[in-house]
């Protein structure tokens, strides 16, 4: 229950800034009744000792000493609660790594400490390898939160003090376990091989060198193990050790014994020398020749998932040359086969699996053209068998998913597209055979779909089946022939992709027959594919005309060269728009299919066909049903039309030039949509059908502003829409603010028309047209913005939706306006028109009704707001100065918190905007001291500023260096002016907190960094700075370390 969370999480927050926390947790450890109770107080200590601010070192250590204690002497705990206490020690030791009392790394001795662990009962023993098990993991453990510096320092360390010795230790542990006789049915041995297994997995994911690897990236990993390890790896009983663990563990834990092996077979190249990788190769190799020797425990999809990964990290991590190379490698590549096929063909066990499988095929057959080894690599005799068992297995899987309702593995696109990817490569390998079993199975399939159909007692299940069939093999031809593009071809295969083609082309036809009768969506979907696999491989600009591939498709359709192709695709395209106008998928992909991608000279091709005249004197509901509005259709589906019209404004582009009179004839259809919701808004006023007809107008017009790129077709759009047409839109956000649905689409078309792309609304110097569309726009944002905020407090999950996407649309126009540069905003004031300061108020409100958290939390409002931000404080820092201090202080607050996000758009605009305020104070204070006192006249703005910040230090000071984490030039570069300003008590106050030994040298440091550096902000100065501060930096480090140490606050100051 979501509200019953919410309370408990509001007590928990309450404990842990409550005084007496510390007391209240040991009460609940000591006579806490329940599990949940102990961990309650276990979450707390968490929190308490994450905390930014760290508790005082005693506490932490007698908070560190009485969880030892407590474990100690209470083995028998709740799992959970026992690895919740352990978590609280592991960020003790972690944030604590090198605090130093009374000249002793006084958190380093943990490992002494799980040693006493280890020399009592095993469920002591248990949590001291919980313990390192947790620590590893913690070190590892990027606290975003905290500068990233300090946590590779302490990472770092950890890794060249402790991590091998904990390795080391595992694996001997281990081998002790392993050479008692294992009873399966003790929990206790479980338990502990369990855990000393996590432990040394752990140790083997640790992140080295600090590439924090994308762990969805897993085919690509490797892992980059220090040089002083090479004396584990080189040991063959280290290898062996894991096998054996795996062939005697149950499946529950011989998975984890797999995924350690996983690791091992990621070790970096450069660890071993050529003939020690050979021989750590073979060893792999040879533990492989095992497993598949002795499948039982594959059959477990834990067991089965790891070993995938495991032999797809071998061709990530080997050459071809070498494997080949390896002692039975023959009798192991026949293993892999057969176990592959095997897999392929039970293909709903365990199906993500099946990636790696695929992806070691895929390398293997890759590498092909590179292996300059003699031995003889098979795989031109294995690689048909893969391709022949994917293609059939797929097919036989079709009447077992329709008899059985299974879940189709057609469905899930993604996967397949993934899987046909990889299978592409491999197919082309022997393409000879490839081909002829799919001509076979396509041409059986094919008959057997036209006799039920011309059958007079028509079996639907049947006709079901047949279509699930020619859905995969349309997929399946779809990637071979764009397999061209992967594998080394010749004229032979070229011929061999028209026969294929050829079959797929008939099959359109004999698809498109029946429509609009009866469809099959699914089908429709994989001929898109194939249509586009066909459209990147042998269409294009430069494509040989004399392709073999044409040669079949001649003879059977009169299809002679890629004009005739692109004749065939625009008309399935016009088809597809026509009769499955209710389908959105097929509707989307048939837009993606080849107008979006295409080059100018074969937009040049496209506007010459029939089938894009059509679509370009009728693009109305009558021939496209989806343009219509109809109930049936939900307002999401109107989402498509944007593209629709993207696609067909680029090609009515290629030749339109200044015809106003085409433009005029092309927007007929809007106009009369345009006429009948004015007649509707006059009259009966029908209010669900003018709000469908506004929202697809809207998105139809925001797809023809995206892709008009010209001052002078843009211009025609402008004169078409603003003087008749831009007052409906705003009538329709004063009636349905409350509808995101119809405010969105108008609200987006609004900020696609302030674009000012390719510089197309740079106007003549004789029109008004840049300062009339902004006068639009900010009636527009004004109008959504007063309206949106009279809706009140809204709930969580219905905030971004009705609220702050409205807002962060809002701001993005707003944006785009500021820095478009075709309206001068002086001439507001001058002329005393106020729209200019309305939208900029409009803004305030806004802003005022958003909280800091919402700000950054959604993605969408933070990269809408901080670049807004960083315009008006470059270009309007009049405006800024001009608000009020409650709202100053909320701008100031935002850009402080923005610089700590991980979004780089947000971190630097953030530094840019306060570089611009802090600049402008700078400007204004040296302005200032310049100035005789007998005229010196005191800027208000300016002074206003200053009053502010003198009234409200703290600002200021909210802007911690430290939370910038990067290393990063640019930021010094631009953070100079805050610097240069601060830079005295920042200096003093750093220097009287460190002792008296050491501020000699910082004030030295301190004089080096300012040295050559002015009292300016010119870009020479600047440089000047940031050069000296990478200097200032390590002198600082070097100054602030202590015998090997540095204490936790010098290291906080320097991060």
């Amino acid at each position: 229950d979501l509200a019953q969370r919410m309370q408990a999480e509001k007590v928990l927050l309450e404990l842990i800034d409550s005084p007496e926390c510390l007391s209240q947790c040991q009460l609940l450890l000591e006579q806490g009744t329940t599990s949940y109770a102990q961990l309650l107080a276990a979450t707390c200590l968490s929190k308490l000792v994450s905390r930014t601010t760290p508790l005082p070192i005693e506490q932490r250590i007698d908070i560190r000493n009485y969880i030892l204690n407590y474990v100690a002497s209470q083995p028998k705990l709740a799992p959970f609660v026992i690895q919740a206490l352990v978590q609280v020690i592991a960020k003790i030791t972690k944030l604590g790594w090198f605090e130093v009392q009374k000249d002793q790394l006084i958190f380093r001795d943990i490992i002494a400490d799980v040693k006493k662990f280890l020399q009592a009962t095993v469920d002591h023993y248990i949590i001291g390898v919980m313990i390192l098990s947790e620590l590893t993991q913690e070190m590892n453990l990027v606290d975003y939160s905290r500068p990233s510096a300090k946590h590779r320092k302490i990472a770092t360390s950890f890794r060249d003090t402790s991590l091998k010795d904990i390795l080391m230790l595992a694996c001997s542990l281990l081998k002790e376990l392993l050479a008692k006789p294992l009873n399966l049915q003790d929990q206790q041995q479980q338990s502990l091989a369990m855990h000393l297994l996590k432990l040394v997995l752990n140790c083997l994911n640790f992140d080295f060198i600090g590439n924090s690897a994308d762990e969805s990236a897993d085919d690509l990993c490797t892992v980059q193990i220090p040089t002083n390890w090479r004396t584990i790896f080189l040991e063959p009983e280290t290898l062996d050790l894991f096998f054996d663990l795996y062939h005697s563990l149950p499946p529950v834990l011989s998975q984890l014994a797999l995924s350690c092996l996983v690791q091992f077979a990621s070790t970096r190249r450069s660890l071993f020398s050529n003939p020690e990788r050979a021989k750590y190769l073979g060893n792999l190799i040879k533990g492989v020749k095992r497993i598949l020797e002795n499948p039982q425990g594959l059959s477990d999809p834990g067991n089965y998932h790891e070993f995938c990964r495991f032999l797809a990290r071998l061709k990530t991590n080997y050459q071809l040359g070498e494997l080949v190379m390896v002692k039975d490698y023959s009798e192991v590549i026949r293993l892999i086969a057969n176990f592959t096929i095997t897999s392929l063909q039970h293909w709903e066990f365990a199906p993500n699996s099946v990636h790696y499988l695929l992806t070691l095929w895929q390398r293997m057959v890759a590498s092909v053209p590179f292996v300059k080894s003699t031995e003889p690599h098979l795989l031109d005799t294995y690689a048909p068998e893969i391709t022949k068992a994917y293609i059939t297995s797929r097919l036989e899987s079709v009447p077992v998913v329709i008899r059985d309702g299974l879940e189709d593995p057609l469905d899930d696109t993604a996967t397949v597209f993934q899987q046909l990817e990889q299978l592409c490569t491999v197919s082309r390998c022997e393409y000879e055979k490839t081909c002829a079993l799919l001509v076979q199975l396509f041409d059986q399939n094919a008959q057997n779909y036209q006799k039920l159909l011309h059958s007079s007692n028509r079996n639907p299940l049947e006709i079901t089946v047949q279509e699930g069939r020619l859905a995969w093999l349309v997929y399946l031809v779809g990637t071979v022939v764009g397999g061209r593009l992967t594998y080394t071809s010749t004229d032979e295969h070229d011929a061999m992709d028209g026969e294929l083609s050829c079959r797929v082309f008939q099959l359109i036809s004999l698809m498109d027959a029946q429509l609009p009768r009866s469809s099959n969506e699914k089908v429709e979907l994989a001929i898109l594919w194939f249509l586009d696999q066909f459209r990147k491989t042998y269409v294009g600009d430069q494509l040989q005309r004399t392709s073999k591939v044409y040669a079949r498709m001649s003879e059977v359709l009169g299809i002679t060269d890629d004009n005739h192709v692109l004749e065939t695709f625009m008309a399935k395209i016009v088809t597809n728009l026509k009769c499955w106008g209710r389908c959105e998928p097929v509707i989307s992909r048939t837009l993606q299919l080849s107008l979006m991608s295409a080059t100018y000279i074969l937009l040049k091709k496209l506007v010459k066909i029939d089938a894009v005249k059509f679509m370009l004197q009728n693009h109305t509901s009558k021939h496209f049903p989806f343009l219509g509005v109809n109930d049936n259709y939900s307002l999401s589906d109107l989402r498509c039309r944007t593209t629709f019209y993207t696609a067909l404004t680029r090609l009515l582009m290629v030749d339109l030039g200044e015809d106003e009179d085409e433009f005029e004839n092309f927007m007929l259809p809007l106009t009369v949509s345009f006429e009948t919701v004015t007649q509707i808004f006059n009259n009966s006023f029908k209010q669900e059908e003018a709000k469908r007809m506004l929202i697809g107008l809207a998105r139809d017009l925001r797809g023809i502003a995206f892709a008009l790129n010209t001052k002078t077709s843009y211009t025609m759009l402008f004169d078409w829409i603003y003087t008749s047409y831009l007052p409906i839109l705003q009538r329709a956000i004063e009636l349905w603010y409350r509808e995101a649905a119809c405010t969105t689409p108008i609200l987006k078309l609004m900020a696609e028309l302030l674009q000012n792309r390719s510089q197309r609304l740079n106007f003549d110097v004789s029109s008004p047209n840049g300062i009339l569309l902004f006068r639009e726009a900010s009636k527009m944002i004004c109008t959504y913005g007063n309206q949106i905020l009279s809706l009140g407090t809204l709930s969580k999950d219905q905030v971004y939706p009705l609220k702050l996407k409205g807002i962060s649309i809002c701001y993005s126009a707003l944006k785009s306006a500021l820095c478009g540069n075709y309206v001068s905003f002086g001439v507001f004031k001058l002329y005393g028109d106020n729209h200019f300061d309305n939208v900029l108020q409009a803004f305030v409100k806004m802003l005022l009704s958003v909280s800091h958290s919402d700000l950054l939390q959604y993605r969408k409002l933070s990269q809408s707001y901080y670049p807004l931000l960083e315009c008006l404080t470059q270009d309007h820092m009049s405006f800024i100065t001009s608000l009020e201090p409650h709202v100053l202080m909320y701008i100031l607050t935002s850009i402080s918190e923005g610089l700590t996000a991980l979004d780089t758009i947000v971190s630097s605009s953030c530094c840019a905007s306060l570089d611009y305020v802090v600049t402008y104070l700078f400007k204004h204070i040296a302005k200032e001291g310049k100035k005789p006192v007998r005229c010196r006249e005191i800027s208000q703005d300016g002074q206003r500023l200053l009053h502010f910040m003198q009234q409200n230090p703290e600002v200021l000071q909210q802007v911690n260096l430290s939370t910038v984490s990067k290393d990063c030039r640019a930021f010094y570069h631009q953070m100079v002016s805050l610097l240069i300003l601060f830079i005295f008590e920042l200096r003093a106050s750093l220097i009287t907190s460190q002792p008296d030994n050491k501020r000699e040298v910082l004030d030295q440091c301190f004089r080096n960094l300012m040295e050559g550096v002015e009292q300016n902000l010119l870009v020479k100065n600047r440089d000047r700075f940031t050069q000296n501060m990478s200097v200032f930096r390590r002198d600082m480090a070097d100054a602030l370390r202590c015998e090997g140490a540095t204490e936790a606050s010098s290291l906080d100051m320097m991060s």
